[in-house]
């Protein structure tokens, strides 16, 4: 009978463990692809003591423990502890390939702005649950993220740690309930967006048709005001989407500015509607009306614009030199109205010795959420609220319904204050 291996101090050494002349323990083992591997420690069992001036380190029946768990269980433990979160994100993106390039631009500006110089550079076996909890911390607290971008990045990093549990390198995905237990600890109530208020709206309106400077963009303005489109689907508009004989227009695509996959460029795309709700036919208001065939009538004078994406072309909405408008120059037209229209309101108000209506600093996405509120202020029909706006959630439009009947509902009462016996 074959004398059994001790270690040391005389400890019986179990299958596939060894020491080395220096101290240190092996395990050699075959992990769940047959392949043979070696791991170390310094440690044995977990009473062992590290030697003096040595790295700390797991006992090594303790990683036998896991190692021959993984195996049974199909998990590339071995692997996992090579690659980084940044190798499989790779891997997720390039299974990605119906992504729409708004989306995958997003994904990689995200993760390329927060996440490959850090949590992206550790292993994906080494990522636990904490790691993941204190990496959105850190983002919260120290770099000051909004939960809305928090909420992006995990958008981007739970499929891609879902991606690595189901081809066997991790036994469970360690950024499953992160976010929602950080929500019930933080207020992370998103920030509510504002439509302006029926006299904003109309000093708006009225400030930019008579003014020489900003008076072209009133058709632009319009046509957002008055569809309650999403941008993109307005600067992608073409003639051949509007039927001036029913007075229609059709959304059956978005129009999208955004980086190409190196990162370094940008360019259009023409991309499906956001959801398949998107695609749907809005009537026609009088004002749209007039406002699209004044468009229409200045570039018969002026030229069409002949830029072509996508397979498309005939853009009704141009710049000054022919070109297409990005959503980022029309946030930057609405700054500078804001800006010119407040000073001079200020200004006249002071003479006028009244109260100034002035603007609130807002988006073209706020144009969208504006028509939204005045929809919901005449229409009670939430579903045809839901069809007009593309909603895809009903849930959506519902938020909007609600927070507008809420202040109709405190005006009615202050007008009934007093005109009715309760007491």
């Amino acid at each position: 009978m074959s004398e059994k291996r001790k270690d040391s101090r005389g400890r019986v050494l179990r299958n596939g463990e060894t020491q080395r002349a220096d101290g240190m323990y092996m395990y050699r083992y075959n992990d769940a692809g047959g392949v043979r591997r070696t791991v170390y420690s310094w440690r044995l069992v977990e009473t062992d003591k590290v030697p003096p001036r040595k790295k700390a380190c797991e006992p090594l029946r303790e990683i036998e423990k896991r190692l021959n768990r993984d195996a049974d269980d199909g998990i590339h433990t071995f692997v996992a502890k090579k690659k980084t979160l940044n190798d499989f994100f790779a891997d997720y993106m390039g299974m990605r390939p119906e992504l729409k390039p708004s989306t995958r631009s997003g994904y990689f500006y995200m993760y390329n702005q927060y996440v490959s110089n850090s949590l992206g550079l550790e292993n994906i076996g080494n990522i636990k649950y904490s790691d993941v909890k204190k990496f959105y911390l850190s983002l919260l607290t120290e770099k000051k993220i909004s939960p809305n971008s928090i909420e992006c990045i995990n958008t981007v990093l739970h499929p891609v740690f879902t991606l690595a549990v189901r081809d066997g390198y991790i036994r469970i995905n360690p950024s499953h309930g992160v976010l929602s237990e950080l929500k019930k600890k933080y207020d992370w109530s998103k920030p509510k967006r504002h439509a302006l208020t029926v006299a904003q709206q109309e000093a708006f309106v009225d400030y930019v048709r008579e003014s020489p400077r900003y008076s072209h963009y009133l058709p632009l303005f319009t046509v957002l005001l008055g569809t309650g489109c999403r941008v993109g689907e307005i600067t992608g508009l073409r003639w051949e989407d509007c039927d001036f004989t029913e007075n229609t227009i059709s959304i059956n695509h978005n129009l999208v500015y955004c980086k190409t996959d190196d990162g370094k460029h940008r360019k259009f795309y023409i991309s499906t509607p956001k959801t398949e709700a998107g695609k749907r036919v809005i009537p026609m208001f009088s004002e749209v009306k007039k406002a699209l065939l004044h468009e229409r009538l200045e570039q018969m004078k002026t030229g069409f614009c002949q830029t072509e994406i996508d397979g498309y072309k005939g853009f009704i909405f141009m710049g000054a030199r022919g070109n297409i408008r990005k959503a980022t120059d029309i946030n930057k037209a609405l700054v500078r109205i804001v800006r010119d229209y407040n000073e001079q309101e200020t200004e006249l108000a002071k003479k006028q010795r009244r109260e100034p209506v002035l603007l609130p600093h807002f988006s073209v996405h706020n144009l969208r959420h504006t028509f939204c509120t005045r929809l919901c202020e005449h229409e009670t029909n939430l579903k045809v609220i839901q069809e007009i706006m593309g909603h895809a959630n009903i849930s959506i439009t519902m938020d909007v319904y609600n927070e507008v009947t809420q202040e109709q509902k405190q005006v009615c009462m202050a007008n009934l204050e007093g005109k009715i016996k309760i007491s």
